[in-house]
């Protein structure tokens, strides 16, 4: 598992909670939403030492055509990831896959989909292998799924979670298929309602930011942590007002309007970070916001 090492940023919003024994929680970042020259490597973003699960999102098309399916992680070099994924695990660091995402070109329209996906994950990019399937990123294995499903009808997510969960009863002692979820922010989410009624996502990162219907931030995130209290909760922040102008929220708000409330709650789980693109841009994570320290502590 990662270490629990504080981001900056997380020292000095949670300084008062620490105090008080509450939960700092996870820093998750999502990976691949730009070129290389601007967003950088895989390796390069578990170096900074800020993150403790990156997300490589996205395999962005799949279930319309059987057999087809597209990673899109915006030109990056495919070969150079998986030595950059055992690079971050070396460190501690979870690397987790992203399904899905704000494109349109993914959907199970039946049960045999949701097996062929699953079929198509377990062996090309987690712990399988089988004559036939590709491995884009070598013999690294990724240490779970998330499921980002933005976009789309809403059937059969929960057959391909129970299908892809059943793999870690071959894993002596730990978790070898990690789920998680990335949900809009008012709950519920239609799309991942069935999937995370199955009880098997270890984390869910419910995002403040992207469709402009997250007035009540904390309100919300209370009725995810509570519906879900065997999930841990993350808050999905986007790092950057060029972004989602909208949808941006200061370190100062966040603290005082939402982390120093729901942190108090037993299955607070951290902070999830959009994108690694523009958190690398304004330093959002490592805590570059004028004026932070008078404002928060």
């Amino acid at each position: 598992m990662a270490s629990r090492r504080l981001a900056p940023l997380l020292v000095l919003l949670l300084s008062s909670s620490l105090a008080a024994g509450q939960s700092t929680g996870d820093t998750v970042v999502f990976w691949g939403r730009n070129t290389d020259q601007l967003e950088g490597s895989l390796r390069e973003a578990c170096d900074t030492g800020l993150y403790t699960t990156v997300i490589i999102s996205f395999l962005s098309a799949f279930g319309y055509i059987p057999g087809t399916y597209k990673l899109d992680i915006s030109g990056h070099t495919v070969s150079a990831v998986g030595p950059d994924i055992k690079h971050c695990q070396s460190r501690g660091i979870l690397v987790l896959l992203a399904i899905g995402g704000q494109g349109g070109e993914y959907s199970l329209p039946t049960s045999q989909a949701a097996v062929d996906l699953e079929d198509y994950l377990w062996n090309a990019f987690l712990g399988g292998g089988r004559p036939g399937v590709a491995r884009p990123f070598g013999d690294a294995v990724v240490d779970g799924i998330d499921f980002f499903i933005d976009q789309g009808a809403t059937e059969h997510y929960d057959e391909l979670a129970r299908r892809l969960y059943a793999h870690n009863k071959d894993y002596k002692g730990r978790l070898g298929v990690m789920l998680t979820a990335t949900a809009r922010c008012v709950f519920p989410d239609q799309r991942l309602q069935a999937a995370l009624s199955t009880g098997l996502f270890s984390r869910i990162h419910v995002k403040v930011f992207g469709d402009g219907r997250c007035a009540s931030r904390r309100e919300e995130l209370e009725k995810w942590m509570a519906a879900y209290p065997q999930s841990r909760v993350l808050v999905g922040v986007v790092a950057s007002p060029e972004a989602d102008r909208d949808g941006y929220v200061s370190h100062k708000d966040l603290y005082y309007d939402v982390l120093q409330f729901i942190n108090k709650l037993p299955n607070y789980g951290g902070i999830m970070v959009w994108n690694r693109y523009w958190d690398k841009k304004t330093g959002w994570t490592a805590g570059n916001e004028p004026g932070l320290l008078d404002q928060v502590l």
